[in-house]
């Protein structure tokens, strides 16, 4: 009798541990609060150690045919003058020329569809309980079903469902990094279809990528923790950016009236997950769920890599979840830690503080190029 995986979470790293649990032979269920895929949510990057994965899901050459071209970001002033620029090769990671970089949409629903070969996919439903004993986990689902699984794998994003339920409150484990995210599809990029557009104000930028189909903008601004912020409150995010970037944007300012009108928009705090284990009997956390951490786009490459590795310990020894989990969380913090470590330079290069910092920035790009 093969073992039974629940994953709460559709996105990058649930679909990918549903593609390798269920061709490895698991049963696999994958619960998704959303009652489709988004639209919104930057361009990521696929590189390092997730190349190989998604290769071996079959999914590369699809992913390659929705890749961007960008192969530069300019940093530009209101008017659209370019005062500095980098080229985004210093930022590849160990697969080289074989990484790409895909609209995060295009990308979980790409990895989606790859795992609904191996696994059920239960849309516009959430878990509302989880009680476990030493053979399985036992799960009520909010429209008033329920089942029982040998492992309950929480992939749910930074404030995870899972992760509430079997380790505690949010408020635990949650660290607000002093900044705040918005992205959303536009109708234009700025530049060509080579390159990045970033204007810089003090603690603020405003970026548009021009990905494949349809230009991205994103929104990024330095502010400390809103006080009764709710992840799900699209009329508070709106006022939020607007508020943030209020004054004269030249070029940039219809792209603050779109994410005015806008109907599908990413929002939330950037924030870094710490828990002292990733797991808790034969529950586990996984991507942001147990690690959120990036701003940059390592947080896909992780998510997909994690999910692997989940896969395959849990393949590995699949009735000794103990020796499974452990082993799965030894081998990803190695990659996890050190981004987690560099989220302050990243911060520093993409949103300076300050007037002075902004400067600093494009007089060191200068010689980066």
């Amino acid at each position: 009798m093969s073992k039974t995986a629940l994953i709460s979470g559709g996105g990058i790293g649930g679909s990918t541990a549903a593609y390798w649990l269920g061709r490895n032979g698991f049963d696999v269920t994958v619960v998704e609060r959303a009652a489709a895929q988004r639209s919104s949510g930057n361009p990521i990057d696929v590189k390092g150690p997730a190349v190989d994965v998604v290769e071996g899901m079959g999914v590369l050459p699809k992913l390659r045919a929705m890749a961007s071209t960008v192969d530069r970001m300019s940093f530009v002033d209101a008017t659209g003058r370019k005062r500095s620029g980098l080229r985004l090769s210093a930022f590849q990671g160990g697969a080289g020329n074989r990484e790409v970089e895909v609209a995060r949409a295009d990308l979980a629903a790409t990895l989606l569809e790859a795992a609904r070969e191996h696994a059920e996919i239960r849309w516009a439903d959430s878990i509302s309980g989880i009680t476990q004993d030493a053979e399985g986990v036992d799960v009520t689902f909010e429209s008033g079903d329920t089942g029982r699984y040998d492992y309950v794998i929480g992939a749910d994003g930074l404030h995870s469902n899972v992760r509430r339920l079997v380790f505690g409150a949010e408020s635990q484990f949650i660290h607000h990094m002093g900044m705040y995210a918005a992205a959303l599809p536009v109708e234009r990029a700025l530049g060509d279809e080579h390159e990045v557009v970033m204007l810089n104000l003090p603690g603020r930028a405003i970026s548009v990528h021009p990905t494949k189909g349809k230009a991205v903008a994103a929104f990024m601004f330095r502010r400390q923790a809103v006080p009764g912020f709710d992840h799900r409150d699209l009329a508070q995010h709106k006022g939020l950016v607007a508020d943030a970037f209020a004054g004269d944007l030249g070029i940039f300012t219809d792209l603050l009236d779109q994410l005015k009108a806008a109907e599908d928009l990413y929002f939330d705090s950037v924030s870094r997950i710490s828990l002292p284990h990733w797991s808790s009997g034969r529950v586990a956390l996984l991507g942001d769920a147990g690690s959120s951490l990036s701003l940059f786009g390592d947080g896909s490459t992780l998510a997909i890599a994690g999910g692997y590795t989940l896969a395959e310990e849990l393949t590995r020894t699949p009735d000794h979840p103990a020796t499974a989990l452990t082993a799965y969380e030894q081998r990803h913090r190695k990659l996890v830690e050190p981004k987690q470590r560099g989220f302050r330079a990243a911060a520093a290069l993409m949103v300076p503080a300050t007037a002075a910092g902004i400067a600093l920035r494009n007089t060191v790009t200068r010689f980066m190029r």
